[in-house]
């Protein structure tokens, strides 16, 4: 049956049919809005015509009258809508969002996406039609921090040219891209590592490294086994605080981390020595945690956790991701190992293409035993050399 007027402005919570794909939504709150639902090329749409009382039942069929007359002539009235209808920076740069979410890793992509666009694009650009936007206004939007925070700034600059030239595939801008940087904004902005050199991840010396290993193993704590974990491994602290027991095979002694967790989404096979071993505990069921919070069961520990350890033993300027460096330092300035051996130990990708294509190995039997010179090099202060450094936890 279709809809009276008396219906529209009575009905209750849900949604009332007027015929042909029209359909009156009541929210609980008693908000009510039209949509027309249809189908093109098999794909079922809803295209919003607006909220009662402001469109009528009048006006919700006509407007599903002209919306029938553009499915008909072979038309996507949605489509056209995108396409007609000016929209700002901000509303096409959470449109690109949506439509990458499926294809990010994680969710955590597309919260710093949001983030940082939030937060230095959408004040000077946000309200201002994307079809509109000029070379000036990126600009002034990157200006305030080209210098201050050249790393930050560039990825907004990228940023910012994704979106326009989003906005140019979805038709509803033409003309160049005013954010692109060859041949344009190279001309009118300083090159990013040029402004200041960019800052590394604070790194302990590798001639320290048996010194504060020394001082680490007189600790005790999760986040202290997690942290000598990291190092004898050079793991990122992300892999370390989400490992689980199934990824760890005791028989050959070997951990593998599977490619959603890692940077380069390609699994990832690390050889443990004895000492890494050891700091694993009792084996428990393939999907427990590792190294689980002491405070909040079956919970990792928190990303600050390892920091904090650092922390209390007074490294205020070194990070945990800056054991990476003082392992690669280590491993090519005082061993005799291949790079492209180190390189792997540390799960890099090749860059060159061709080099890449004949790299079929992951090096495991050499990565094995540049692991255990790694080992011998960090305990290298341990008077017995059969003794191995962290008791095992109960």
């Amino acid at each position: 049956m279709s809809l009276s007027v008396q219906k529209v402005k009575s009905a209750g919570p849900g949604r009332h049919g007027d015929g042909r794909g029209l359909f009156l939504y009541v929210k609980q709150s008693g908000a009510r809005s039209w949509v027309l639902r249809y189908q093109v090329q098999g794909r079922r749409r809803d295209l919003g015509l607006g909220s009662f009382p402001d469109v009528t039942l009048a006006m919700a069929r006509d407007r599903a009258g002209e919306a029938r007359r553009m499915i008909a002539e072979g038309e996507d009235p949605i489509s056209k809508k995108h396409q007609t209808r000016p929209k700002t920076f901000e509303e096409a740069a959470r449109e690109l969002i949506e439509s990458k979410r499926p294809g990010w890793k994680s969710a955590k992509h597309a919260a710093q996406w949001t983030s940082t666009l939030k937060t230095y694009a959408f004040p000077k650009l946000g309200r201002i039609q994307v079809a509109k936007i000029q070379t000036s206004d990126v600009i002034a939007a990157l200006s305030p921090i080209w210098s201050e925070k050249p790393e930050t700034a560039n990825r907004v600059r990228q940023r910012i040219e994704s979106v326009m030239d989003f906005a140019s595939a979805m038709g509803i801008r033409t003309g160049d891209n005013p954010a692109r940087w060859r041949g344009h904004l190279e001309n009118l902005l300083p090159r990013p590592n040029k402004v200041r050199a960019v800052r590394h991840h604070p790194a302990l010396p590798h001639a320290d490294i048996d010194h504060f290993m020394e001082a680490l193993s007189q600790r005790k704590g999760v986040a202290t086994r997690a942290l000598a974990f990291t190092i004898l491994t050079a793991a990122r602290s992300g892999e370390t605080r989400l490992a689980t027991w199934a990824e760890i095979d005791l028989d050959t002694r070997s951990w593998t981390v599977p490619a959603h967790r890692m940077k380069a989404a390609k699994e990832h096979r690390v050889p443990l020595t004895l000492a890494a071993i050891a700091l694993l505990g009792k084996q428990r069921g393939g999907d427990a945690l590792l190294f689980e919070s002491e405070t909040k069961l079956e919970k990792p520990i928190s990303n600050m956790s390892m920091t904090s350890v650092l922390r209390r033993m007074g490294q205020n300027d070194v990070t945990v991701h800056g054991f990476r460096s003082t392992f690669r330092d280590w491993a090519g300035e005082t061993t005799g190992f291949p790079r492209e051996v180190i390189e792997a130990a540390l799960a890099h990708g090749i860059k060159d293409k061709a080099e890449a294509a004949y790299a079929r190995s992951d090096l495991y039997d050499k990565r094995r035993k540049l692991m255990e010179a790694w080992s011998d090099r960090v305990f290298a202060r341990l008077t017995n050399k059969n003794e191995v450094p962290f008791t095992r936890p109960n």
